[in-house]
C-alpha cells in the first residue's frame, strides 16, 4: 500500500522542535519505537509511517539513541527490515541488545512527558503515536463514561459560536483538565488533540466535523484538513484516545468541581438560564445564539 498523500510531507523534520532548548528529537525516536513494537503487527500503512519517521529521525540522534532503538527492534519480530539496515541491526543482534544504554532517569516516557513530545510532533507524528496507544497497558487507568448529550451540545454550541473560549471552559470541565491544557486542545492548529477529546467523550463523527469546520479557521477553512482529521477519527479506537485522556490528566489534572454548572438539572442553574431551554434542544446541525446569562466559566 502506498502511502497517501492526505498525510502531510516531512519536510522540516530535521528540524522539529527543540523545547526550551531541549531537542526532542531522540525521545521522539525512541517513545515511536516504544509504541510500535507494543503491537504485535502493523497495517501495510502503518508500517510505512512508521519506517519514514524513523529514518527521518535516525540521522539526526546520536549514537546512544540509535543503539537503544536498534536493542528494542531486535527483540520485535515484526521490526522494519529498512530500519534495522539502517542500524545495522540485523547482523549483530545479541550485541546491541547487551550493549543497548539504559533509559537515564528524568527522560520523557509514556507517561505526562508524552504531552509536551505530543504537542511539539507534527501532525503525521501525532497520528503514529495515537494509532499505537492502544497496545500500551495500563492497569490503574481511569476510564470516565461517555460525557452526558447536554455537555456535548454544549461544546458544539460554542463551536458553532466561534467561541474557543466558552469551549475551553467547558472542555477543562468535562475531561478534568487544567485551564492550561484545554485551551492547548482548543487553539491547537493541527486538530488531533479535539479529535482525541471527541472520541473520549463519546461524541459522534457528525459532532466533531461541524466542530471542526467552526471552532478554529486554521482547520475548518481547509476541506483536506478537515477530511483528514475525520479520518483520524474513525481510526482512534476509544482505548488509545482514554490512554491519552489518562495521559493528560497526569500531567496537569485537576478534579472538576463537584458543582460545576454542566447538566441542565444543576442546582446552581438560575431563572434567566431556564428561561431558554430551546436552544440545547434545537436540531444538532442548527447555529443558535448563546446565551449570555450564565457564565461557564471563573
Amino acid at each position: 500500500m502506498s502511502k497517501s498523500s492526505a498525510y502531510p510531507p516531512l519536510d522540516g523534520l530535521v528540524d522539529l522542535a527543540c523545547r526550551d532548548g531541549v531537542d526532542i528529537r531522540p525521545t521522539l525516536l525512541r517513545v515511536l519505537t516504544d509504541l510500535y513494537v507494543q503491537k504485535p503487527g502493523h497495517s501495510a500503512e502503518e508500517e510505512i509511517q512508521y519506517v519514514e519517521l524513523a529514518l527521518g529521525l535516525i540521522g539526526t540522534v546520536d549514537a546512544p539513541t540509535r543503539a537503544a532503538v536498534a536493542a528494542t527492534l531486535s527483540n520485535y519480530a515484526a521490526a522494519p527490515a529498512a530500519i534495522l539496515d539502517t542500524l545495522g541491526a540485523r547482523k549483530a543482534q545479541p550485541a546491541i541488545a547487551a550493549a543497548a544504554p539504559a533509559k537515564t532517569e528524568g527522560e520523557p516516557t509514556l507517561g505526562s512527558d508524552l504531552v509536551e513530545l505530543f504537542f511539539a510532533a507534527s501532525a503525521e507524528e501525532r497520528r503514529l503515536i495515537l494509532i499505537n496507544l492502544d497496545a500500551v497497558e495500563e492497569t490503574d487507568m481511569r476510564r470516565p463514561p461517555p460525557a452526558t448529550m447536554e455537555t456535548i451540545r454544549r461544546l458544539e454550541a460554542a463551536a458553532l459560536q466561534r467561541n474557543p473560549d466558552e469551549f475551553g471552559r467547558l472542555l477543562e470541565r468535562a475531561l478534568g483538565l487544567s485551564r492550561e491544557l484545554a485551551e492547548r486542545i482548543t487553539r491547537d492548529a493541527s486538530g488531533e488533540p479535539i479529535v482525541v477529546a471527541a472520541r473520549a467523550l463519546g461524541m459522534t463523527a457528525a459532532v466533531l466535523q461541524r466542530i471542526l469546520l467552526f471552532l478554529n479557521p486554521a482547520i475548518g477553512q481547509s476541506v483536506a484538513r478537515v477530511y483528514d482529521l475525520a479520518g483520524l477519527f474513525a481510526e482512534l479506537t476509544p482505548a488509545a484516545a482514554q490512554r491519552m485522556h489518562s495521559i493528560w490528566r497526569q500531567s496537569n489534572a485537576r478534579v472538576p468541581p463537584p458543582h460545576a454548572p454542566l447538566h441542565w438539572d444543576d442546582e446552581r442553574r438560575d431563572a434567566r438560564s431556564l428561561s431558554t431551554p430551546a436552544r440545547y434542544r434545537s436540531d444538532r446541525g442548527r447555529v443558535t445564539q448563546p446565551s449570555r446569562a450564565k457564565n461557564h466559566g471563573k
